[in-house]
């Protein structure tokens, strides 16, 4: 299934989640503190900006904010938050779409560059992130760390949340690289509803190779937007890249050649 057919106008309406989930002050504050720090004053770019959940508080911090977004109804969720003035949106996929202007930094939140589903298309990413980037501006990419040994042997199956009313459960293909995210949403009764995601997971070594692809150095890798340190247990990380030298504006024949398989959401 494409991009565009999973974010959708249903899902779109259904994905801002007030004060609670990843919407929950305890989880965007700390995201918004640190994205504001490391603009350093300048401008920034979100790519996959959906409704705004980031993009929105940070520019109402004073960071002029552009976003990058595939979906058109996330789009207008977003704004009925901000208009084109306060968050301009450019509609395109993160890993080829350009905005214009040059950014001090370019960030990607919330596991989005794992839905890009080829590597190819992941390098390519970043690859488009120092195109927009000023010399020595900064990729910063929130991801979780693929659950593998919590894998049974001979299983293809983990249980990632379990709470009341809601089950997380995701299936690996781990030769591709490639993992389904189910979300099951349930109430008393005997319906529940599903929403399926696909996403290819990226160690963090791999993605540091990715990175230097594209001329970034890695700067700093925390657990979390708080500055936890990053260990063999996190769950996730926070990866700040450095742009060496005078920026890399890399010629178009360095995409990779299947753009249709080069998609970005969230997950």
């Amino acid at each position: 299934m494409a991009q565009e057919e999973i974010w959708n106008a249903d899902v779109a309406r259904g994905y801002d989640t007030p004060g609670t989930g990843m919407f929950a002050p305890e989880v965007l504050e700390p995201a918004v503190d640190r994205l504001a720090g490391l603009a350093d004053g300048g401008p920034a770019l979100e790519f996959a900006v959906g409704t705004g959940r980031v993009a929105v508080p940070l520019a109402r911090r004073g960071v002029p904010v552009t976003g990058v977004e595939l979906s058109p109804p996330m789009i207008e969720r977003l704004r009925a938050k901000a208009d084109e003035a306060a968050v301009p949106v450019v509609v395109g996929d993160m890993a080829t779409a350009r905005a214009p202007g040059t950014f001090s930094l370019v960030y990607l939140v919330y596991n989005t560059i794992s839905n890009l589903l080829t590597q190819a298309g992941q390098v390519a990413c970043f690859r488009n992130a120092a195109r927009h980037l000023r010399p020595g501006g900064r990729f910063v990419v929130e991801l979780w760390v693929p659950e593998l040994r919590k894998l049974p042997p001979g299983q293809q199956a983990v249980v990632g949340r379990s709470e009341p009313g809601y089950l997380l459960v995701d299936t690996y293909d781990v030769l591709r690289q490639h993992v389904v995210s189910h979300h099951f949403r349930f109430g008393d009764g005997a319906e529940a509803r599903t929403f399926r995601s696909p996403h290819r997971y990226i160690w963090p070594a791999e993605l540091d190779l990715m990175a230097q692809l594209a001329g970034f150095r890695l700067e700093s890798r925390h657990a979390d937007w708080q500055g936890a340190e990053f260990t063999a247990e996190s769950p996730s990380h926070v990866s700040v890249y450095r742009l060496d030298g005078e920026g890399h504006d890399l010629p178009d024949s360095a995409q990779p050649a299947d753009e249709a398989a080069v998609r970005n959401a969230r997950r």
